[in-house]
């Protein structure tokens, strides 16, 4: 079976797609639509008629409407009624029908958790489950998937193994493992434990927890990261790996700004984590974490070995050279 190589793409980056990236690709995912008073809102998604186009490109491609994003509220008070969640994915069904889309993936961040500023209540670990069973009977055969987040937080705060019957797949967000909460620089998007690294944040771990808690494996996609996260005031011991700093995890630079010259003139040596598979730079204060080329094989390398579903990235506006999809596609196509 062909493994899925799905494209997040905000609204400006799906102007930025190429017949070539289409090639690549089996799924676009349209970022965000919206939770506004009960219902799917998709006004920010002014370039929606691109999907005209790329089914020109590529007849086979899907297309989803991927549903929050970070700090994307809503979700927890349309979810703690039957008629909420009705009426929420009666306007989903609505959508994908004018829109001729393919399905919808859910991506609430996070459920039982307002770490993000949203609305969230202990009863989002059941209210999650009835509104993907709501979704699953509207959307019929179309494909119904979530994102889910890197971490024991977001299986505690839904039902796993109910979650993997009702839905097609689920995307791990394998990156902002070290993120805007973590005040020690090391990699974001890991796909193994480096050494001296106990923290459990990587790709495989994370996989693993996800399978214990009831997701097949031929149903997890893994994800990889067209961006950055930067450290700044970082001990200069270890090349900044694992060291304390000044700053939590920012957004760094995207992979198109990465650039030779870029390197050279903010004084940055490159890197590689041979044991984590991972990629960073580091100028005796900045690290900065990034998933390279080589990084990103290894990652479509892993989903054959362990016999994943596919990768997603996020996110299509971040890398203007094409080259890591360009690596997907080589290596997964």
């Amino acid at each position: 079976m062909k493994k899925y190589v799905l494209a997040y793409s905000m609204n400006p980056g799906l102007t930025v797609f190429t017949p070539e990236d289409l090639q690549a690709l089996t799924h676009i995912n349209l970022a965000f639509g919206l939770v506004k008073e009960g219902r799917l809102d998709i006004g920010q998604l002014t370039n929606i008629g691109l999907c005209e186009k790329f089914r020109d490109w590529n007849p086979d491609i899907k297309i989803i409407l991927s549903v929050g994003g970070w700090g994307a509220g809503g979700f927890s008070t349309m979810a703690m009624t039957t008629e909420g969640r009705r009426t929420f994915a009666r306007s989903c069904q609505e959508a994908v029908e004018k829109y001729g889309l393919d399905g919808i993936d859910i991506d609430w961040e996070y459920p039982c958790s307002d770490q993000a500023d949203i609305d969230s209540d202990p009863r989002d670990r059941e209210n999650f489950t009835l509104l993907l069973s709501e979704l699953r009977e509207v959307l019929g055969p179309r494909s119904l998937s979530i994102a889910a987040g890197a971490g024991e937080y977001f299986i505690e705060g839904t039902e796993m193994d109910k979650v993997a019957g009702l839905v097609d797949y689920v995307q791990i967000m394998t990156y902002d493992l070290r993120n805007g909460f973590t005040r020690e620089a090391g990699h974001h998007a890991a796909l193994r434990a480096g050494r001296g690294d106990h923290s459990g944040l990587n790709t495989v771990d994370m996989v693993e927890m996800f399978h214990k808690a009831g997701v097949p494996m031929e149903k997890l996609v893994i994800g990889a990261a067209f961006y950055s996260r930067r450290w700044t005031g970082v001990k200069n011991e270890n090349h900044g790996l694992l060291q304390p700093a000044e700053s939590t995890g920012q957004d760094g630079p995207d992979y198109s700004d990465i650039t030779e010259e870029f390197i050279r003139e903010n004084g940055f040596t490159k890197y590689w984590d041979q044991e984590a598979g991972a990629a960073y730079l580091f100028n005796g204060s900045e690290f900065i974490s990034y998933e390279s080329p080589e990084a990103i094989a290894l990652k479509c390398r892993y989903v054959k070995e362990a016999g994943l579903l596919g990768l997603m990235y996020w996110e299509q506006g971040c890398d203007a050279t094409h080259e890591l999809l360009g690596v997907i596609g080589k290596e997964l196509g």
